[in-house]
């Protein structure tokens, strides 16, 4: 039994890639350019392009199981190629899908949630990962500049995303689940800061910016108004989703959830200066 994951460079591709590894599983990669997706031993990278889904049909030969990302090309622009590659999909005899939520309605998830395929669409909160953001200002200058510090999040490791998607992708009762995925903890931004000043062992200074400070610094930095748009309404108006903690990690795959206290010390040395 073959899996496929596409986005397999990405955040959480890279975690359910290395879950499946660890559950014994065929982990077959999907990537732009093989020659840069540094990828464990064992996996079998192959090109492909989900914005052309042709590219797909050699990828999908002998695969049962398929881990699909709902965008493709710059700024995560939603993928228009979700129909063709689910047919290609089907033609190839895969049984089981996840899909990772891409914040937003797509034609991809869409046309899953409408086969006959046994799917289970991944609907994670707030990556505790979105926190490497910070690395460069925590290194340089010891502080974190952001808006809205009063703003709650139950922000998950991108591991336990990895692990949802493995047991979905390679055990029976999953089909048909919308899973949220949530960290075991409601945190403050005070609360991140805190844990990452503790795992690097010296003290961060949070800085709270203004509405307009926060989109002159994601402009410098390079982000769309599309992003910023998305950004100031995600942490100025969080929803109740993204603040409320459930056990879906717990429930799926036996084990709690891990803390970002737990993922902070696992990322210590990037926050070093």
């Amino acid at each position: 039994m073959t899996n496929l994951v596409t986005g397999a460079t990405g955040t959480v591709g890279r975690q359910v890639v290395a879950e499946l590894l660890r559950r014994g599983q065929s982990v077959r990669a999907l990537t732009r350019d093989p020659a840069k997706a540094d990828l464990p031993d064992g996996v079998e990278v192959v090109r492909g392009d989900l914005t052309d889904a042709e590219t797909l049909a050699p990828a999908l030969e002998g695969v049962t199981g398929l881990h699909l990302i709902t965008f493709g090309g710059p700024y995560f622009a939603p993928l228009e190629t979700g129909p063709r590659i689910l047919e290609l999909a089907k033609a190839a005899g895969v049984r089981r899908i996840t899909v990772l939520h891409g914040g937003g309605p797509s034609l991809l998830e869409d046309a899953v949630r409408d086969s006959d395929f046994a799917w289970t669409v991944l609907m994670p909160v707030e990556f505790m990962a979105n926190a490497l953001e910070w690395a460069d200002g925590i290194r340089a200058d010891g502080e974190v500049r952001e808006p809205f510090a009063d703003r709650l999040s139950a922000m998950v490791h991108e591991a336990d995303i990895g692990a949802v998607a493995a047991v979905a992708l390679t055990e029976d009762g999953h089909a048909g689940q919308e899973y949220v995925i949530t960290g075991p903890q409601v945190l403050t931004l005070q609360d991140k800061v805190d844990a990452l000043a503790a795992a690097r062992g010296r003290k961060i200074r949070l800085v709270e910016l203004s509405e307009q400070q926060a989109v002159e610094q994601w402009k410098a930095a390079g982000q769309p108004e599309d992003v910023i748009g998305f950004l100031l309404e995600a942490y100025g108006n969080t929803p109740p989703v993204g603040r409320t903690v459930v056990d879906t990690v717990e429930k799926v795959t036996g084990r709690p959830a891990r803390t970002f206290a737990e993922w902070a010390e696992e990322h210590a040395d990037t926050f070093r200066s």
